[in-house]
């Protein structure tokens, strides 16, 4: 068990209270335990009250005392329940009333922890409050305790605090922002204007279980936000829309950016392409895709940023949570021939791509990653700002990331004219460039990213809890069929038709 981690802080009132919760709320998740302990108006009710608010993106959500009801849930991004234990006499009065066995899969905040001090799990944060009369009625202090794993949470807490005080930004309103299939998650905040706060703890996607290397190792996904930077910053350079970094904290992982605003390049519901905005978003990756660019990118003053090669093992890696997580849902266990015939197919088929002409690879060009930037002109007027995991591989696969959006519906007619529009683009500025070979790479990037979605929310929702990206697969499914049917791939659409069933409707 390794020591307690603390830190306090001075409290002037609710809102300073509301500010401390909304950063706590940035770097907590379903399963953690926060308890609040103080006498009584010391602040417990505000400091839990200003943290559902925040999470559930709710500034007027009525969230009472718990005094009477001893547990009340609410449901925000995940479930949270919010507990009094004052009147609890024995811990065992716990279970009558569901918190004993804690709720897998909730954040739970708890008042008056000391009632039952016993039950209470090992990993936790313990935050005691209060009252400093001598600064105000209203001033309060607040003494975090993170216990066992809890104990890098708060931590992390104190490096983000110092963080946001040397930026000159500890006072800003917080705005929660959504997150996304990482482990980052983001604030926008509100002080002259507002910019963007990350919150990237370094961190390896997975157990090293590919010849010793992590999931993300081993194909290549950012690890910490230095090669954020570096992508941003070479974008921005080459005349690209990335955030400007305002502020940096490198070896925390917290950064501080231009704020893009939320201006989507979809609409409707269910969301369908802007098509304007989509022939900007493909006229933006042709101008990018003519650039002579670097493998090697300044990161500071001292150091560089050396993008990865999309090799055909980091290919291969990918595809295989088909074979781990996608199959064995479906009710398939795929055996050890099978998986060797699945990647010696592949292994071939890839060292035609291996060939080709290489550029950056942003990796996720997709809609929830594009912001339109309407007062700007041209290809500046799309925003680009996910790019951390960007290598250096075939031009065909961020056209496929966006052409064959994986979260919304992209007609085959669209995809096909905007497509075309690239290949125009291309050809015009470079006579070599080949249009037939393009089309081809273009259907076997296809088929390698949609097979490694199928096995990728498959994993988001079993081995991670997040079941929402499901609804996604019976998409994925028809940009796999839609690209199998190119004559390059006749053998993949018999094998694949042969091994591998569609998803659940």
């Amino acid at each position: 068990m390794s020591e307690p981690a603390t830190f306090s802080v001075a409290l002037a009132n609710e809102t300073a209270t509301a500010q401390l919760m909304a950063d706590l709320a940035l770097l907590v998740g379903p399963g953690d335990v926060i308890t609040l302990s103080g006498d009584l108006g010391a602040g417990k009710t505000a400091a839990a009250r200003a943290m559902i608010r925040y999470l559930a993106s709710d500034d007027a959500l009525e969230v009472p005392s718990p005094t009477f009801t001893l547990a009340q849930s609410y449901d925000a991004p995940f479930p949270i329940v919010h507990a009094d234990l004052y009147r609890i006499n024995d811990p065992s009065e716990l279970e009558e009333i569901g918190l004993s066995p804690l709720p897998e899969g909730t954040l739970a905040l708890i008042e008056w922890p000391e009632r039952a001090a016993d039950a209470l799990p090992e990993d936790r944060i313990d935050i005691a409050f209060s009252h400093r009369p001598a600064f105000g009625s209203g001033a309060r202090a607040a003494e975090f305790t993170g216990h066992g794993k809890a104990a890098a949470q708060v931590e992390r807490l104190k490096a983000l605090r110092q963080f946001l005080e040397t930026s000159g930004l500890l006072e800003a309103q917080r705005e929660r922002m959504p997150g996304d299939a990482s482990t980052r998650s983001y604030a926008r905040l509100h002080q002259g204007g507002t910019s963007i706060l990350m919150n990237s703890p370094k961190r390896p996607d997975g157990p090293p279980i590919y010849d010793g290397k992590s999931y993300s190792a081993a194909v290549h996904l950012a690890e910490d936000v230095k090669p954020f930077v570096a992508i941003a910053n070479g974008l921005r350079e080459r005349g690209f829309s990335a955030p400007a970094i305002r502020h940096q904290d490198l070896d925390s992982g917290f950064l501080i950016t231009e704020d893009f605003g939320s201006d989507s390049v979809v609409e409707g519901d269910p969301p369908r392409p802007i098509v304007e905005r989509y022939e900007a978003a493909t006229d933006m990756l042709a101008a990018l895709h003519r650039e002579t660019l670097p493998d090697i990118l300044l990161l500071t003053l001292e150091s560089t940023h050396a993008i990865p090669l999309f090799d055909t093992e980091a290919l291969l890696v990918e595809m295989g949570l088909m074979l781990e997580w996608y199959m064995p849902d479906r009710g398939v266990e795929p055996g050890q021939a099978l998986r060797d015939e699945f990647i010696a197919m592949w292994r071939e088929q890839l060292k035609k791509t291996a060939a080709s002409a290489r550029t950056w690879v942003i990796r996720d060009f997709h809609s929830p990653n594009i912001i339109w930037l309407g007062d700007r002109s041209g290809i500046l007027r799309v925003g680009i700002i996910d790019f951390q995991d960007a290598v250096v591989g075939p031009a065909a696969y961020d056209l496929v990331s966006l052409l064959q959006d994986a979260r919304i519906d992209v007609p085959e007619a669209l995809e096909l004219t905007l497509l075309t529009r690239y290949i125009k683009a291309r050809r015009a500025a470079d006579s070599n460039f080949d249009p037939a070979s393009f089309a081809e790479f273009y259907a076997i990037m296809s088929v390698q990213r949609n097979t490694r979605l199928l096995g990728t929310f498959a994993r988001l929702n079993r081995r991670d809890g997040k079941p929402q990206y499901l609804r996604h697969q019976p998409r994925i499914w028809t940009y796999l069929t839609r690209s199998l049917a190119h004559p390059a791939l006749a053998s993949f659409r018999d094998w694949y038709a042969a091994h591998v069933p569609p998803p659940t409707p």
